[in-house]
């Protein structure tokens, strides 16, 4: 084995120590005990025969436990969690010969392994609980005897899922059951963190219903929100144990940065470092040190390309290591994972690089090294791959390398934020109405879901069912039970990795690779696209969007494919606003359309062809925050870079790239999980803004969250552009890998304008003060009109346009937006608001009068409609007034038209575009309909669909 000699040598490397960022060294600690009193007998002769001292966090899990406390433990890897938690309920099984447990685990090789230690408590303890798992690889033959026999099940969500309607083939394990133990209860975030919180509910309801009221042990890593987290997921309130009382040695944590002397600019992008390649060079310098290393990486090709590239130069450097190299990860057969575990263990072998999957808890013994290449979306998952290092009182080493992007940089020029206090917030959301439909029609396929229960176990209001009664997905019985009325099973249509219940198959003739949504599909799968499975590249040769197929080839290729999208918003409803000193975050309803337009074939980072794409737009709604920019840093930035094009587009645009890259600091999340669109006008709040918002249908609650944690996030932000040594920008600040308009246009300096304008809004008097608004769907007319007085046209615009949004004849609304507008020298679409307001009010003084100075032209001549070639006249007139920019008068011309014949498809269409040049997006999408239904193909028509679509 190694010695500590060797583990420090890295370090003091002429090799490698220019590019150290930071090295934390983490003293050794000792052992705290506690004996616990009236432990059973047998449990006492077992921990004698073993020379196991419960440590004092060990002690505390197990008190709660037995006070009969729900409990979540957070400590680090290879802490003892699993003994903590598996010694009460152990004793319950001794004392109690019918009581049952259901062990729930979020990958099968975890279960798998906490099968193996069952077992040896069963043999150990003499005591009979039958510990079975049970999954998708059980046996069919053995699943009826797990039921009747098994007093310890593990398993996992996804089995769960789709056994919980068979419940009445385990009423003896329900009516027994004591505890329910979540492991790594920090996986479930996000969208599967929410699904399993509605899982979980289902469960504990069918639970109840065989009396039984089971008590919850979870198990987490460090997070900055446990509490929550376990509330969250099963509806209980918890006591935490948090303090890891293991001893461990002492431990170097390096941050290594291959970027650190490297200064990007237009002449040397082709020459950057790269982290593969330095990943390779740093697990070949441990192995041959005679340190057992394990290399972590962010991908599955990754990891076996790492392994290929070892072993190949092993055999030119040290032939007889070559064979003490492997790779691991999912995908492998069980007994090959096995086989390297085992070789871990007993030393076999020296070098193993793998994917996330070693990070839980399977025990593969203590390793001299980890490296991390790459930072692993998580704080979490970082300290819990480190922590695969650390023999007990023997000195180890974890090393981070960076990739050139906005987290890994941030932490290299942040080491003490990367080593304080958890901050991440596991985010589980309960609100989707998606999930919320999905669930309760399990819940009521599993059981008849009796009135009032919807609102108890899963905090869903009764409006939610009698939706679902309307739609016909759910029927009401005689007794005033709802009853899922279907012969199918709903979970096989609710997949626990997404909200839309809309799945596509991956072909390969006729052999399917895998599964994904429709999103996905546009992102990675779509026609022409190199896709990636199991390390394998296809390239995808058709896809069927209305039967739910993607067809591909196996094809070796030597480029990969970016897919560029142009993005819609409109604000649905408005939520909150939180004001931040004078800076307002607001969060509400969002419209978005993503329109995947065409693709490019890249080798590396040159392109070498752009392919258009034909997909119908891809629309959803979700939930997301956002702020307005004013016109003055327009004017600013645009004199500070007069000789600059696009400066305040690129700044925008920037800012929103940058803060994206930086949200996973402080919402556990993964950057492609959100989305953004920074503009320089916007039609709903007639500023420039920036949105930011959930990827996904219904949102989720990342954005929710961040609203929360803004100020945290646009420090971090500013700090991340101000360490960046870059002229112009780079994928380390201000680029995105998923920007769909091929980061253009983006500007570093009016990005750091922008971002720093901001934090001086949140600073000066009001510093600290944070003020948060929930909108009520009131007229807010006199806010918004005391805020014209004051000049303040930005934020009456704002709560004007939410009125509108609640009530679009709210005539005192439509005069004074058309007023301020005026004021802004916008005249023409001041003037449609004052028809607006008129034709809703004629006797408004403010409209009337606005319309006196608008309007200097002469009365229209009154034209009575008799034939078909007065309307075309009329027509004509209506259009060549829209394309001078008279919108106005058009849009009166139209009304008497359409007053006279109301299926004039091409007048209905210009009457939408109108309204869409005006910035009232929801009339332009009504005129659409109506005028698509009478002629969809007519010239007029089809221009409205390109704007509304």
């Amino acid at each position: 084995m190694s010695d500590v000699k060797n583990i420090d040598m890295f370090k003091n490397d002429v090799r490698y120590r220019e590019n150290i960022a930071h090295i934390e060294t983490i003293p050794a600690k000792k052992a705290s005990y506690k004996k616990v009193d009236n432990l059973n007998e047998r449990i006492v002769d077992y921990l004698s025969s073993k020379d196991v001292k419960l440590y004092l966090h060990q002690a505390e899990t197990y008190e709660a436990i037995k006070d009969g406390e729900h409990v979540i433990i957070t400590t680090p890897t290879a802490s003892g969690k699993t003994l903590a938690f598996n010694l009460p309920i152990m004793e319950t099984m001794i004392e109690d010969r019918d009581a049952t447990a259901l062990y729930i685990y979020p990958a099968k090789a975890l279960s798998n392994d906490q099968l193996h230690v069952l077992e040896n408590l069963e043999r150990e303890l003499n005591i009979k609980i039958t510990p079975r798992t049970y999954d998708g690889d059980t046996p069919r033959e053995d699943k009826r005897g797990i039921r009747e026999k098994s007093r310890i099940v593990l398993t996992n969500p996804y089995q769960l899922h789709l056994i919980l309607s068979w419940h009445h083939q385990w009423s003896r394990f329900y009516k027994n059951l004591r505890y329910i133990v979540i492991d790594e209860s920090h996986y479930y975030k996000g969208v599967f963190g929410s699904n399993v919180a509605f899982l979980i509910k289902r469960l504990k309801r069918i639970a109840n219903f065989y009396g039984s009221y089971p008590q919850f042990i979870l198990s987490s890593a460090t997070l900055a929100n446990p509490l929550e987290l376990a509330n969250r997921l099963t509806g209980e309130e918890f006591v935490l144990v948090d303090s890891d009382t293991s001893p461990s040695g002492e431990k170097d944590f390096i941050l290594y940065n291959p970027f650190k002397n490297y200064v990007r600019n237009r002449v040397n992008t082709q020459n950057a470092p790269s982290v593969h390649m330095e990943t390779e060079n740093i697990f070949m310098y441990m192995m041959l040190k005679n340190i057992q290393t394990l290399c972590f990486t962010i991908s599955r090709k990754t990891t076996e390309l790492i392994a290929m590239w070892a072993k190949k130069d092993m055999t030119q450097v040290k032939g007889q290591l070559a064979h003490r190299i492997a790779a691991y990860r999912a995908g492998y057969q069980a007994q090959e994972r096995r086989e390297i575990e085992e070789g871990l263990k007993s030393g076999k072998y020296l070098g193993v690089t793998c994917t996330n999957a070693l990070e839980l808890g399977i025990n593969i013994g203590s390793l001299d090294s980890v490296i991390i290449s790459g930072y692993p979306g998580t704080m979490i998952s970082t300290w819990q791959q480190a922590g695969r290092a650390g023999r007990s009182n023997q000195k180890s080493l974890a090393i981070l390398i960076a990739f050139e992007n906005q987290l890994d940089q941030y932490f290299m020029n942040n080491p003490k934020f990367f080593f304080d206090k958890p901050h991440e917030n596991a985010i589980i959301d309960l609100t989707n109405p998606i999930l919320q439909e999905a669930h309760l029609l399990c819940a009521a396929k599993e059981l008849p879901l009796q009135r009032g229960e919807s609102e108890k176990y899963f905090g869903i209001s009764q409006n939610v069912i009698d939706e679902l009664v309307d739609k016909k997905d759910l029927h009401e019985n005689h007794r005033g039970d709802f009853i899922y009325p279907y012969d199918d099973n709903p979970a096989m249509d609710h997949s626990l990795d997404q909200i839309s219940s809309e799945e596509f198959k991956v072909m390969n003739n006729g052999r399917l690779l895998e599964t994904m949504e429709r999103s996905q599909v546009y992102r990675e799968a779509h026609e022409g696209a190199i896709l990636i499975n199991k390390g394998d590249t296809y390239v995808v040769n058709s896809v069927n969007l209305k039967n739910g197929f993607v067809n591909v080839s196996r094809q070796e290729v030597d480029y990969h494919t970016m897919v560029l999208n142009q993005t819609d918003i409109s604000i649905k409803k408005k939520l909150s606003k939180t004001k931040y000193g004078k800076l307002t975050i607001h969060f509400g309803e969002l419209t978005v359309s993503e329109d995947y337009f065409k693709y490019k074939k890249m080798q590396f980072s040159k392109a070498i062809g752009t392919y258009p794409l034909d997909l119908p737009p891809l629309k959803f709604a979700t939930k997301g925050l956002w702020f307005t920019i004013p016109k003055r840093v327009k004017d600013t930035l645009e004199d500070m870079f007069s000789n600059e094009e696009e400066v305040f587009a690129g700044g925008l645009h920037g800012a929103e790239h940058a803060l994206i890259g930086l949200f996973p600091l402080h919402t556990m999340c993964d950057r492609f999980d959100i989305g953004g669109l920074s503009t320089n006008y916007h039609e709903d709040t007639q500023e420039a803004t920036i949105f930011i918002y959930d990827g996904y249908e219904g949102g989720i609650g990342i954005c929710e969250k961040a609203v929360d944690v803004f100020v945290d996030l646009l420090n971090s932000t500013i700090d991340l552009l101000n360490n960046c040594q870059c002229q112009s920008g780079c994928p380390a600040c201000i680029y995105s890998p998923k920007c769909g308009n091929d980061n253009k246009p983006l500007h570093k300096n009016a990005t750091k304008y922008i971002l720093e304008y901001m934090s001086k809004l949140i600073s000066g008097d009001a510093a600290g003060e944070k003020e948060e608004i929930v909108i009520e769907e009131v007229d807010e007319f006199i806010d918004a009109y005391d805020l014209y007085k004051k000049g303040d046209y930005s934020a009456s615009k704002d709560i004007l346009n939410n009125v509108l949004a609640h009530d679009n004849r709210h005539a005192k609304a439509l005069a004074l937006m058309g007023q301020i507008l005026y004021e802004q020298d916008q005249k023409d679409v001041a003037l449609v608001f004052t028809k607006k307001a008129l034709s809703a009010d004629r006797s408004n003084e403010m409209a009337n009068e606005l319309d006196a100075l608008l309007t200097n032209k002469p009365k229209k001549e009154h034209v009575e409609l008799k034939s078909l070639d007065d309307i075309d006249t009329l027509y004509e007139e209506a259009y060549d007034l829209f394309n001078q920019g008279d919108l106005a008068t058009s849009s009166e011309i139209l009304e008497e038209l359409l007053d006279f014949d109301d299926r004039n498809s091409e007048a209905l269409a210009l009457m939408g575009l109108i309204y869409y040049h005006s910035g009232i997006f929801p009339k332009a999408v009504e005129y659409y309909k109506k005028a698509s239904k009478i002629n969809k193909n007519g010239e007029m028509v089809r221009e409205l669909k390109m704007r509304v679509s």
